[in-house]
């Protein structure tokens, strides 16, 4: 398995769990707003911390699917440019609209 397909499963993996702690953060979320009054003080207190901790998960889970696609996009070889499409002609093939990546750009 290539570098990039590897990445590409990680970051699949990822963002399943992001969104598996993202529905569990919403519902916890409607669960305290819901029930202030009705359930025990330290029941809604210790989900209030949970919500604070899987909050903070999600944002270094969100960190880490951006380190991937960070390092997807190191080892992807071409981009695709703008400039390059509006200025060729729509009778060429698709291929010439892709041009290799350089290090410096004027945008």
């Amino acid at each position: 398995m290539s570098e990039l397909d590897r990445l590409r499963e990680q970051l699949v993996y990822l963002r399943f769990w992001l969104g598996i702690m993202v529905a569990t953060e919403i519902a916890l979320v409607g669960w305290l707003i819901s029930t202030p009054i009705n359930a025990k003080p330290a029941l809604w207190f210790i989900g209030a911390f949970g919500a604070v901790l899987l909050g903070a998960g999600i944002f270094l889970l969100h960190r880490q699917i951006e380190r991937r696609i960070d390092q997807i996009g190191k080892l992807w070889p071409w981009s695709f440019s703008p400039a390059s499409f509006f200025s060729l002609s729509w009778c060429s093939s698709s291929a010439s609209h892709w041009m290799p990546r350089t290090t410096s750009s004027a945008f």
